[in-house]
């Protein structure tokens, strides 16, 4: 029988009404002929609920232990579901990481998935079970400890096992109907996209759309498996949804496909460092040993031999990327005459796998937000897409600034 993913996550099982709900829509894919992986998230808040009892009793916990109290979320609303598919009289098991197995590194708390053999869920399928229900975010080490693979990880899991079992397509449920071309709740006239492509769609998680991992679409992209994103709470048929598929499967190129914000930026300015050889690997290597994510870089023209480097990182990070900062400077591996920071920052960016094509469009997003009076302080660009580091008050202005500008309000 053909395999369908479906993956809900945790506002679509966030009590047993909505469980019920899920429920519903798997039995309406068993009743079209599909055997059915799914995956579930634990029901909304009680992941960071069990975070907060580990940080209570252990702040500097062992990892291991955390690993082993944050993936029991999952494992209730894997039991939950399979129970009220049994109701239905469906046949369905639930399975844990361990038992499938899903097996993963050994980096507990973000670990990466290795292998996810066949054989146990294909011989229960054989002997006439129509739904696993797999909970999501965990595996199991090489050691045999659970792990987990990092906030947002059921997402990958999905997308891992509609690679490991040839699905016919991984579906997404959560609390929206798609993906959009802005943020809908900060953008008036945002629209929702029919299709997306892999590289755009990866663009969008990394620069802050709240939509999927990114790393549940880089396994995506790698081995093209078919995804859709769509609402647990709506009525749904073969067209609902966003479908991510390879660019050869959409339409024409647009320019600009949506527009994404992260307001959790900080900026930090390294004033008089030493314009010479070597100086980059000084300053980054130290924010890399410290797990700090650099994002945007500018350094500026040298003069008299010293020169202003500037990046951006999580706002979370900050702290710790002064750390190393001083750190390094205490050691000798470089000096700077004073460290400035900037909290009230925010990310903006355009995506569009058309912009490899087309030429002005960094110019048409300039003028847009120059015309609102905002101010850049930092930009970067790629091939499909350009962010600007801008003053947070004027974040959701300089959203709705580039909708406008881009006319995404009109895409059909």
């Amino acid at each position: 029988m053909p395999i369908l993913v479906m993956k809900f996550g945790g506002t679509s099982v966030a009590d047993l009404a909505r469980i019920r709900n899920a429920a519903g829509k798997v039995a309406e894919e068993v009743a079209r002929g599909n055997d059915v992986i799914v995956i579930v998230s634990a029901m909304a808040g009680r992941t960071n609920e069990l975070v907060g009892w580990v940080d209570g009793i252990a702040p500097l916990h062992d990892a291991r232990e955390y690993d082993a109290v944050v993936s029991s979320g999952e494992n209730i609303t894997a039991g939950l579901m399979a129970l009220t598919l049994q109701d239905m009289d469906i046949p369905a098991r639930s399975w844990q990481g361990w038992q499938v197995p899903l097996r993963t590194s050994s980096a507990h708390g973000a670990a990466r998935i290795l292998d996810i053999p066949r054989d146990n869920l294909d011989a229960k399928f054989a002997e006439g079970m129509k739904v696993a229900v797999v909970a999501g975010f965990q595996g199991i080490s090489p050691e045999g400890r659970i792990t987990t693979l990092g906030r947002g990880g059921s997402d990958t899991t999905a997308v891992a096992f509609a690679a490991a079992f040839d699905a016919v397509r991984c579906d997404i449920y959560t609390d929206v109907d798609g993906v959009y071309t802005a943020d809908p709740r900060i953008c008036d006239g945002a629209r929702r996209l029919d299709r997306i492509a892999f590289e755009e769609m990866l663009e969008l998680a990394s620069l802050g759309a709240k939509v999927l991992q990114t790393r549940s679409v880089e396994l995506a992209m790698r081995y093209k498996v078919p995804l859709r994103v769509l609402s647990s709470f709506e009525q749904t048929d073969e067209t609902s949804g966003t479908v991510v598929c390879d660019e050869e499967e959409t339409m024409e190129s647009r320019v600009v496909s949506g527009v994404a914000h992260s307001r959790d930026e900080a900026k930090i300015t390294l004033l008089s460092v030493a314009d010479r050889p070597g100086i980059a690997a000084a300053i980054f290597g130290p924010l890399a040993e410290a797990g700090v994510n650099v994002d945007m870089i500018v350094q500026n023209i040298s003069e008299d031999g010293r020169t202003d480097m500037t990046f951006s990182c999580p706002v979370g990070q900050l702290e710790r990327a002064r750390k190393a900062m001083t750190d390094a400077r205490d050691r000798g591996d470089f000096r700077f005459v004073e460290l400035v920071t900037d909290t009230g920052v925010a990310k903006v960016s355009v995506v569009g796998i058309g912009m490899r094509s087309h030429a002005g469009v960094a110019a048409r997003m300039f003028q847009a937000l120059a015309r609102e009076g905002i101010n850049i302080k930092v930009i970067t660009t790629s091939e499909i897409k350009i962010s600007v580091l801008i003053d947070r008050k004027y974040m959701e202005l300089a959203v709705q600034a580039l909708h406008d500008a881009f006319e995404l309000d009109k895409i059909p």
